[in-house]
């Protein structure tokens, strides 16, 4: 394994392997720049059903809502490749935070580097009252679980 694919796995706690689809690919020959956003949203779901944010939501209706997403295009990426998508949380939250932001990234393995960087900003949200309200702590802790032992 390359040290620059091995360093990438170090820094996300959470990482996804695809490949790239042929259909991913536009008119300019490389991944159509939405198709990131369906990376990040990849990664984001499993991130959140691996610490129980799904589980959780189905049963509450209170959970995490995007408010706010961008990417930053480093390199192109083309079928034929694969790709690992790595997520964290930038900061995690506290105990009455309603927002925090996770960190996305997407490595080519053809390239050997990140291909993109994105970050999604996150607001906890009562789909029963439609309003915004606190991280549940069982959550902030279940995301210092993933955050801390991946580091270990």
């Amino acid at each position: 394994m390359s040290d620059k694919k091995s360093e990438f796995l170090q820094d996300y706690p959470l990482t996804l392997k695809q490949g790239v689809l042929w259909g991913d690919m536009d008119a300019f020959q490389h991944v159509n720049n939405t198709v990131y956003f369906r990376f990040f949203e990849d990664a984001r779901i499993a991130y959140f059903e691996k610490t129980g944010v799904m589980a959780h939501m189905d049963k509450t209706n209170i959970g995490p809502i995007l408010a706010e997403t961008q990417c930053q295009f480093r390199a192109p990426v083309a079928y034929p490749d694969n790709i690992i998508i790595g997520t964290r949380l930038k900061e995690l939250p506290n105990k009455g935070d309603k927002r925090f932001i996770m960190e996305y990234a997407v490595f080519s393995e053809q390239h050997n580097t990140i291909a993109a960087k994105g970050t999604g900003s996150i607001v906890y949200y009562d789909y029963k009252n439609g309003k915004s309200c606190e991280v549940p702590e069982n959550l902030i802790t279940a995301f210092k679980q993933l955050q801390n032992h991946h580091k270990h």
